[in-house]
């Protein structure tokens, strides 16, 4: 498992990914860098929802109930 560039120590939960733009974009997302597991991500309608604000809270629902 390759870690991301910038966050050697990989990425906490709730803790925004420093390779996303300002505009959310991912910044390496052509790069060789990008790691294998965000190229294999896969959007599930179950945890992404129909739109951003959507999966954030579903995601912040996961979080609290995993922690």
């Amino acid at each position: 498992r390759s870690p991301m560039p910038g966050m050697p120590e990989g990425k906490a939960a709730g803790v925004p990914c420093l390779q996303l733009s300002e505009d959310m974009a991912c910044r390496i997302f052509a790069s060789p860098e990008r790691p294998s597991f965000c190229a294999s991500f896969q959007a599930e309608p179950l945890i992404c929802g129909n739109s951003r604000d959507e999966a954030l809270a579903i995601i912040r629902v996961l979080e609290r109930d995993s922690g």
